[in-house]
């Protein structure tokens, strides 16, 4: 690994809260919202102040928000074939877009300058959360400041979002490589920076030409500009009729959610990187569900420990005090007998096991699962509400409210909020 990759190391708890509430706090922006750069010179915004990283730095100039009515729209394990064609003929509808989105394998990086950045040791590499679009489909959802990035994207070069490029220290000139198991290495040179907000909080974003080269197979969710003012119903109704009957689909209006994206309730994988760290891995092999994970970062952030009511937890370090506290109320509310298994924390794999999916949040170690037998994936939960009214006031999100139940499922959301007691009242 390279030394310049030092500054990912695990934080303490402490700092770890402070990262994740001013996330939140810049989270509430909607897509519509134009972000400012700063004055790092390592980011830039195309014809609005774009700044190489060789340069010596000043002020990026501010555009003026030109926010679209943008909603979006995303179907659990994946958009299904032609729904950007007939969602875009609905009455309702003026246009709309299909975003593609998988965890692509990042080999190496360089600087602008050619230094070379990450360097996971072979066999690892990074994931890498990577976007693709169409780019002239794209550029209407883009504000007009930005737009011009879409013909970056269409030569096959890459934007960054603000968030990831912070996370590796790369900007407007730095090159991504892609490669092992997948023939010649791929290289995406980056074009821009722009506001996570942007690009759905995605790591990469690439044109769909690109996206297949370096690894994206799934579409993931829709962006929607409406005609008139229709309401969430009214569109939910419509883009019912052009996916299959049964099937659940999320709409959010501009304002509704933090992140435009798919499973926008729960924290996109470059804001886990920053709190629980980044890691090194590869597909298991032989068993392609499960990851392997670089035993230095294991060693570094993974620990047990005991903790009240559940025993002896394998958890994220950064977790663990938050965790323990949660499940000391709830010992002291009289509702360990609420919890009648512990089902595990840390488990490096991808989503249902599934190596098509995203990485699961368990592979962190910032998840954990209780009582699954009663409460299995997709069937109505059966937990105790005083017992998830307690751990979700812990700063946990509790999988029951997924658009596909997970009644078994917490996982990290957000430090908890202060209480004077030291309890947090539930």
């Amino acid at each position: 690994m390279s030394r310049s990759r030092s500054h990912l190391r695990l934080p303490r708890a402490r700092l770890a809260a402070g990262v994740v509430v001013g996330f939140l706090l810049g989270a509430t922006l909607t897509l519509a919202i134009q972000g400012s750069a700063g004055k790092d010179p390592r980011f830039g915004r195309p014809n609005g102040g774009r700044t190489p990283v060789a340069s010596s730095g000043g002020a990026i100039p501010r555009t003026t928000p030109e926010p679209p009515a943008t909603f979006l729209a995303w179907v659990p394990g994946g958009m299904p074939s032609g729904f950007e064609g007939q969602a875009s003929r609905l009455p309702h509808i003026d246009r709309a877009v299909v975003v593609g989105s998988d965890n692509t394998w990042l080999t190496k990086s360089f600087s602008a300058q050619g230094t070379l950045v990450d360097d996971p040791p072979k066999p690892y590499m990074v994931p890498l959360e990577s976007a693709e679009v169409t780019p002239r489909e794209y550029a209407p959802f883009l504000p007009p400041a930005d737009r011009s990035v879409t013909a970056d994207l269409a030569a096959g070069r890459g934007i960054l979002g603000e968030s990831s490029a912070k996370l590796r220290g790369l900007g407007v000139g730095s090159v991504l490589e892609f490669g092992y198991g997948r023939g010649a290495p791929v290289r995406v040179r980056i074009a821009a920076v722009l506001p996570d907000e942007l690009v759905g909080a995605n790591e990469l974003l690439v044109s769909r030409q690109m996206g297949g080269r370096i690894g994206i197979e799934q579409d993931r969710y829709a962006l929607l500009q409406p005609s008139g003012h229709p309401s969430d119903a009214q569109l939910t109704n419509e883009l019912r009729t052009v996916v299959s009957p049964g099937t659940p689909i999320q709409v959010r209006a501009p304002g509704e959610t933090p992140y435009f994206r798919q499973g926008d309730a729960v924290l996109p994988p470059v804001r886990i990187k920053k709190i629980f760290g980044e890691f090194d891995a590869r597909p298991k092999p032989g068993d392609p569900g499960y990851l392997e994970i670089d035993p230095r970062w294991v060693h570094e952030h993974i620990v047990t420990e005991k903790v009240p009511v559940l025993g002896r937890v394998t958890c994220n370090r950064v977790l663990m005090p938050q965790l323990h506290d949660a499940m000391e109320v709830v010992k002291r509310r009289g509702l360990s007998g609420a919890i009648h298994e512990f089902d595990g924390c840390y488990s490096p794999r991808f989503i249902l096991r599934n190596p098509e999916a995203n990485i699961s949040h368990h592979s962190w170690g910032m998840a954990f699962d209780i009582n699954a037998s009663t409460n299995p994936y997709g069937a109505q939960p059966n937990q105790n509400p005083r017992l998830v009214r307690t751990i979700e006031r812990y700063g946990f999100i509790w999988g029951g409210r997924f658009i596909v139940p997970d009644g078994n499922h917490f996982e990290y959301k957000s430090p908890p909020p202060p209480a004077s007691s030291g309890e947090v009242n539930a």
